[in-house]
């Protein structure tokens, strides 16, 4: 056999291994998916605001959130309700959120309440 059949036949393994690396974090990436106005395909950590109210003060702040697994699994409560609640809050200033995301296999979604 020949050297140049050698180094293409070694050039075609690479690329497919490069290939199928590519396929397999462009699938993984996208099973365990977040809410976020920016999203990254190794990491997310993104932290921004979702409403804002008449409210003045914001003494305190309650947080909630919700997780999920590979896409298979999600649970938690990420409510604007049970995070004021969390803080003890009955007039909320304004609602900031965190998502945050690790390679499609864990998501993490957090809200935060500001109020009084």
């Amino acid at each position: 056999m020949s050297r140049e059949i050698k180094i293409k036949r070694n050039m075609f393994k690479t690329i497919k291994k490069i290939a199928m690396l590519l396929s397999v974090i462009a699938f993984m990436s996208s099973c365990a998916t977040v809410k976020s106005p920016l999203g990254g395909i190794l990491y997310t950590n993104v932290k921004s605001p979702v409403a804002i109210t008449g409210n003045s003060n914001s003494t305190k702040v309650g947080s909630s959130e919700a997780i999920s697994v590979l896409g298979i699994v999600a649970a938690g409560d990420a409510s604007i309700d049970a995070a004021a609640k969390s803080a003890g809050i009955s007039k909320i200033h304004y609602v900031d959120q965190q998502s945050k995301s690790i390679l499609g296999f864990f998501a993490k979604y957090k809200v935060f309440v500001y109020g009084e």
